[in-house]
């Protein structure tokens, strides 16, 4: 399929699945921000680069692409992961392994826990051994930060029991203080409708939901049981306005807007050889040391750019890791050309760090930054100062893999 092909499908700025497709057979699905971009993506030059062969062969086989707009980011998850789960196509399947991912999972008692659950746990069926019968598995989910996130909005719509608040106990606990829990005393009868409403979300049944949750309504409101259908009327209310709660939460990104997150990475070789590289962090200029990180270069060559492209793909594949505000990387106009088509090929274009390239002069001071000019005013000294670090860190890493003392 060729890029050209792309306007026939009118794919709009907004949250949803796509699917691409070879006659009627799925091959790949995703979930997007905005579908648009997310889609023109996969036609960039350098797909081969930053995403491997693997896609590259998907789009060449694809002959059409459809797509299902959501009224969220938050239903866009949880409908890609039931899609997958549902019609298992292959490049989704060759991408993925169930073990390391996260599954939310509803027991088979009469007051169901959900629950969130590593794939290991369930190849291993841990949560039997703690009595615990499974009925429903919804995943794999690939973000784990995203998942929480999720599970954290969808509970103050449909609070529910877990490890944290049982249906047994007698006395209240800080879930259900804030509203988290069911409340004390639920019928089994009540409490059986939230599970309902649950499933029916990460079915991607939301409209059946606000349906029947209308119709029930009307019903409560027709008995003259106002409690009940102001309630429910709540829950639609909050429903209808998931978007504005995931656009607080920065659609799930892990980008606190309090604080401003710069990671920076270097390189590090001795003439190509013993290849390093690291990405260090910085939060609201204070270095996050716990939150470093080291790579090992898979090849050693003569090639900054290489290595970093190499790091930063590594690095936004894992999207539990809170993603940053600013990406700094050493070098000029080149090695932020090739940082941008790495981030461009993982984010929606309204969604991407910024990115600043430092220039050295001999000595290895700043000389120069390159990238958006207000930005570089306003955190100057922060990019500078987080660049160094960086330098730093990998030369140290770069000394101990050669053993240097």
């Amino acid at each position: 399929m060729k890029s050209q092909e792309l306007k026939k499908y009118k794919l709009p700025k907004a949250p949803g699945v796509y699917f691409f497709k070879e006659g009627k057979k799925i091959l790949y699905i995703g979930k997007a921000t905005s579908l648009r971009d997310r889609v023109k993506s996969y036609f960039s030059r350098d797909l081969i680069e930053t995403r491997g062969m693997r896609l590259v062969d998907m789009v060449a086989k694809t002959d059409s692409i459809a797509f299902e707009e959501t009224d969220s980011v938050l239903e866009a998850l949880v409908l890609e992961a039931y899609l997958i789960k549902k019609y298992q196509p292959y490049y989704n399947a060759q991408e993925k392994d169930d073990k390391s991912f996260n599954y939310v999972v509803i027991t088979d008692e009469d007051f169901p826990q959900v629950l969130l659950v590593r794939g290991k746990e369930l190849e291993l069926n841990k949560l039997k051994t703690k009595n615990h019968k499974l009925k429903t598995i919804y995943g794999p989910f690939t973000s784990g930060g995203s998942l929480k996130e999720a599970l954290r909005i969808i509970r103050k719509i449909f609070p529910y029991f877990d490890k944290t608040c049982k249906s047994d106990s007698t006395r209240a606990s800080v879930n259900h203080q804030i509203g988290l829990c069911p409340q004390l005393g639920i019928s089994k009868r009540d409490y059986s409708r939230t599970i309902r409403n649950i499933k029916f979300f990460f079915e991607g049944r939301k409209k059946e939901l606000v349906k029947k949750l209308e119709r029930e309504m009307k019903t409560h409101a027709k008995d003259q049981e106002f409690e009940k259908a102001g309630g429910i009327k709540r829950t639609l209310f909050a429903l209808g306005h998931i978007q504005d709660v995931s656009l607080i939460k920065n659609d799930f990104l892990g980008r606190n807007k309090m604080s401003l997150r710069i990671e920076a990475y270097d390189v590090a070789h001795m003439g190509g050889r013993d290849t390093v590289g690291v990405m260090v962090v910085s939060e609201s200029g204070e270095l996050q040391k716990s939150e470093y990180r080291k790579f090992k270069i898979s090849k050693d060559k003569n090639d900054d750019i290489a290595g970093l492209k190499e790091i930063l793909v590594r690095r936004l594949k894992h999207e539990e890791w809170t993603l940053p505000n600013i990406i700094v990387v050493d070098g000029g106009a080149p090695h932020k050309k090739a940082a941008e088509s790495i981030v461009r090929s993982f984010f929606d274009s309204k969604d991407a760090p910024y990115v600043v390239a430092v220039t050295k002069d001999e000595k290895h001071r700043a000389r120069n930054l390159v990238g958006e000019k207000n930005l570089i005013t306003k955190h100057e000294s922060a990019i500078i100062a987080v660049n160094a670090e960086a330098h730093r860190f990998a030369i140290a890493y770069h000394r101990k893999k050669r053993r240097i003392v």
